[in-house]
């Protein structure tokens, strides 16, 4: 009896975040919007509260299973929008792309309103963190790539040549907005994922 009871238990959890992954990658989304943005831009973004889910790893082997806990976290907050508006999932990796992925800090964010000052009860295996936050930002570059995420290098390398010709330099981490991507079970077409670049800019001192 009690195996049965574990059985349902994991079918319920795999529908759970099946439902999450089909509702992320339906929810309305005029891409046409970002077109702009395949140029790179220095803009100015007020800073966010979001809630966060943090793991080191390798995000290949463990991003998966993050993104599943911030699913399911967001979906048990009262108060965020559970529809077809809800806000694309992002992520902060070091700025170092050179440090081995498997030593990577990664963090998995999903904006909430400000109005939200705590989180429910939840349980997640050792070594994941789930907290409120708010992420800075102010002046940023940001640049859309389009297509794998393994093939972002020649992006993030224009994003940083036009950094360093506006007299810039980036400081905090690099950060990826996931506008269109992979479900949790559903890959898709990655050469149609849409993802921001984005980095928190200083002015260089004269």
């Amino acid at each position: 009896m009690r195996k049965i009871i574990i059985i349902v238990g994991i079918v319920i959890f795999v529908l759970f975040i099946a439902a999450l992954s089909l509702l992320f990658m339906r929810r309305p989304m005029d891409l046409t919007k970002y077109e702009p943005l395949k140029n790179p831009r220095i803009t100015t973004i007020p800073d966010q509260k979001v809630i966060v889910v943090t793991t080191k790893g390798d995000p290949n082997v463990i991003g998966k299973e993050a993104f599943g806990v911030l699913f399911k976290s967001y979906f048990r907050i009262k108060g965020v929008a559970k529809g077809g508006i809800m806000p694309a999932p992002r992520a902060r990796w070091p700025i170092d792309q050179n440090t081995p992925m498997s030593e990577w800090t990664g963090k998995y964010a999903m904006a909430i309103p400000e109005s939200i000052m705590a989180l429910p009860k939840i349980k997640t295996k050792s070594g994941i963190e789930v907290k409120i936050d708010t992420w800075q930002y102010g002046e940023v570059a940001e640049i859309l790539h389009i297509g794998p995420y393994e093939k972002e290098k020649p992006t993030v390398e224009k994003l940083m040549k036009f950094i360093e010709e506006r007299g810039y330099h980036p400081v905090g981490e690099h950060e990826e907005e996931y506008i269109k991507g992979p479900g949790m079970f559903f890959k898709g077409n990655p050469e149609k994922y849409y993802t921001i670049i984005r980095y928190r800019v200083e002015k260089n001192e004269p």
